[in-house]
């Protein structure tokens, strides 16, 4: 007696797709969006292009979820930081992982989400315009957390809590640019921890 399929029968894909982007992500990371060609990413994730277009759409819809993925992964430091108890921890754990992330060891330096279309043309106008959206959307969770440590009584009664957020994103920027141009690890915690001496205590 023959068994029906219980569901249509499809092609395998044959590579793993989380690791295509993680490697994809790679080549972002270190060439920046209109300086991965989809020669380079094709090759870096062993796949053909019709393949990755198969996958993930085009260049531009991968590296929306190469950001995604980014986020989850590299970038989760942020979203860790913000639960610490303190105004204060809250600023350290995000510099600290700024320059733990930008900084590794193996792989590229610097900060996707900053470096990854600071200047492009018309084509790259949209992943401009999504890494100012990403970025800014980093400084807005910031600066709610910190009114919540003001309203708290964490942060002083007159501290402004988005001059503070702008003051530890842009930091945080400046380390990932200073850490892709070559500056170590330990300098660039040596400055976090130096902009922080004088944070506002309640």
């Amino acid at each position: 007696m023959e068994r029906k399929q219980s569901g249509p029968i499809g092609r395998p894909r044959g590579f793993d797709p989380d690791e295509a982007l993680e490697r994809a992500m790679l080549v972002f990371w270190k060439h920046g969006y209109e300086g991965a060609s989809t020669t380079c990413l094709t090759h870096a994730m062993g796949i053909s292009t019709t393949s990755m277009y198969a996958a993930f759409g085009n260049k531009e819809k991968l590296f929306r979820k190469v950001l995604e993925r980014y986020d989850e992964g590299p970038s989760a430091y942020l979203a860790e930081a913000l639960e610490e108890p303190t105004a204060l921890g809250v600023a350290t754990a995000i510099l600290a992982g700024t320059v733990r992330t930008t900084t590794r060891p193996a792989g590229p330096h610097g900060c996707l989400g900053v470096q990854g279309a600071l200047t492009v043309s018309d084509s790259g106008q949209e992943i401009r315009d999504l890494l100012v959206a990403w970025r800014n959307g980093g400084y807005s969770v910031v600066r709610e957390r910190f009114r919540r440590a003001v309203d708290e009584g964490d942060l002083p009664a007159d501290a402004d809590p988005g001059l503070l957020a702008r003051y530890v994103t842009t930091l945080a920027h400046g380390i990932a640019v200073q850490a892709a141009s070559g500056v170590d690890r330990d300098e660039l915690q040596e400055l976090a921890d130096a902009a922080l001496h004088n944070w506002p205590l309640p």
